[in-house]
């Protein structure tokens, strides 16, 4: 994120969190990122954020909680001590973004906090996570329990002490009392789901929903409650698709962890490669090149289009349309048909690089993408009548799974999910990034924030990406697409053999 935007969110959040400390904070850390980090003692946390609660009333969002395990850090640079530190990061969402980092310093003998579900709801599973990878407890949690790994999982992943590969650890084996004792986790007990009866005077029974297979929208269960034929409690388990994606990492060069990024989320392809690359370019000084920076936004639009378009089929699906999915895959094929002839492959092409793109775009390549920026509006509008319009689409869609602005905050929803609320607020427009801030598009939003209107806003979002792209196309700048920095991706091979100093550089980088 540009550093520039630091003087205009500094004097908000970190201010005030400052003038709440009765002896001033600890430390205050400058990033490179611009965000301001405070690190706060454990004691003032909870009073800090509760006087920032009340004065930002419904515009602060909680954005994310998490921990770092800093025992075998050597390098503090005026840091306070700390075993292991929590990091609140928190955002105002009004006309600009202002940010904040608290940070709290704890020692290594059971490590504790307040937990501060009360304060934002969102905080009940980031907690929980954090107590599971961690091992780091909150007091008054509700419902402190692991939440991505099994129940009878042994330390906290996390830790930089707990392996990271099978082959630290002895053979696996499982003897008779283990498999019982695993069986016997595996029972369903309602009260440790936070279930309960509902009436005296019905039967009820529980129905373990999956877990499904990852190509159904992502890999989930839901353990359902059903008081005759209506579901009256409906209560989620995420666990099933987490893959330890921070731990490979442990383990990973900077540049070898940009494939598993592709696989954050699977319909995102380059999406994911984006900020995992600004965030290391930003932490290094590294300057991309506008080319490079275009061809990213373009790329990004393009696998936008494609997830949304997987979304606006399933769903109309979902509610009993079966038409509309083979439609919209199809145009989905085309997106794909054009990111495989500029990356080489179609879903996963871990194609951005830490300095740039991995190669320049191929001969034809805006032929391609502007045969499809012309035909596929006329399809949205197909689409339209097929669906949107469709009175039972909106019968069942409309009024279904609504929620305000104010509890889209609360509960730490972004993107689409609290547009349909009516917020416009979009990062690419609050705190640009690449070159979002040269492009124009529009914020779409919705009215009621039900099913429904986040369709509608997926649908919207298509067409203002097209419209991002079609400026890409014709405003593509000519140049390099990989920064000339000895930190980023290698010279070019033809290079090599005429000077020593990017001989030098191939050899360290790659040989």
């Amino acid at each position: 994120m540009p550093s520039t935007l630091a003087a205009t969110r500094e004097p908000g959040l970190a201010e005030r969190i400052s003038g709440h400390l009765p002896n001033g904070a600890l430390a205050t850390q400058p990033a490179r990122d611009g965000v301001c980090a405070i690190w706060i003692a454990a004691d003032h946390l909870r009073p800090t954020l509760a006087a920032l609660k009340i004065w930002a009333a419904t515009s602060l969002m909680l954005l994310d909680l998490t921990a770092i395990d800093e025992r075998e850090r050597t390098h503090r640079d005026g840091q306070p001590q700390a075993a292991f530190t929590l990091v609140y990061h928190l955002i105002s969402l009004t006309t600009r973004a202002d940010e904040v980092r608290i940070k709290v310093p704890l020692g290594a003998t059971a490590p504790t906090l307040p937990s501060i579900c009360d304060l934002w709801p969102n905080a009940n599973w980031y907690e929980r996570e954090v107590w599971d990878l961690f091992g780091i407890y909150f007091d008054n949690h509700p419902d402190l329990r692991r939440i991505l790994t099994p129940p009878t999982w042994t330390g906290h992943p996390l830790r930089k002490d707990h392996h990271a590969r099978a082959t630290e650890m002895p053979p696996y084996s499982l003897t008779e009392a283990d498999e019982a004792r695993e069986q016997d986790a595996m029972r369903l007990d309602p009260s440790a789901w936070g279930m309960r009866r509902h009436s005296e005077h019905s039967d009820f029974m529980f129905l373990n929903l999956g877990p499904n297979h990852p190509s159904v929208h992502g890999m989930f269960r839901i353990m359902l409650q059903l008081e005759g034929e209506r579901i009256v409690e409906a209560v989620p388990d995420i666990g099933f698709h987490h893959r330890g994606a921070e731990k490979m990492g442990e383990r990973q060069s900077w540049h070898g962890y940009i494939p598993y990024t592709d696989r954050v989320d699977y319909l995102g392809g380059v999406m994911n490669n984006f900020p995992y690359v600004m965030a290391v370019e930003t932490l290094a000084g590294i300057t991309v090149p506008p080319r490079a920076q275009m061809i990213r936004v373009m790329l990004a639009e393009l696998f936008r289009i494609a997830s949304h378009l997987v979304f606006y089929g399933t769903m109309a699906q979902d509610v009993g349309q079966l038409s509309p999915v083979f439609y919209m895959f199809t145009d989905r094929e085309r997106v794909f048909g054009i990111i495989e002839a500029i990356c080489g492959f179609r879903m996963h092409p871990a194609w951005f690089r830490i300095g740039g793109v991995a190669m320049d775009l191929p001969a034809g390549w805006e032929g391609l993408v502007r045969a499809f920026l012309d035909d596929m509006p006329g399809r949205l509008d197909e689409y339209d009548s097929m669906v949107m319009r469709n009175p039972i689409f909106r019968a069942r869609t409309k009024g279904v799974g609504a929620y305000t602005t104010a509890e889209a905050v609360e509960w730490g929803i972004t993107g689409p999910g609290l547009r349909a609320t009516g917020l416009a607020w979009d990062y690419r427009r609050h705190a640009p990034y690449a070159c979002y801030g040269q492009l124009e598009f529009d914020i779409p939003t919705g009215t009621n924030g039900d099913c429904y209107d986040r369709v509608a806003v997926h649908v919207a979002e298509i067409r203002q990406s097209l419209r991002i792209i079609r400026q890409c196309v014709d405003n593509m700048p000519a140049g390099p697409v990989k920064a000339d920095h000895p930190l980023t991706t290698p010279p070019p091979k033809a290079r090599t053999m005429h000077d020593i100093e990017t001989l030098i550089h191939h050899f360290l980088g790659v040989s």
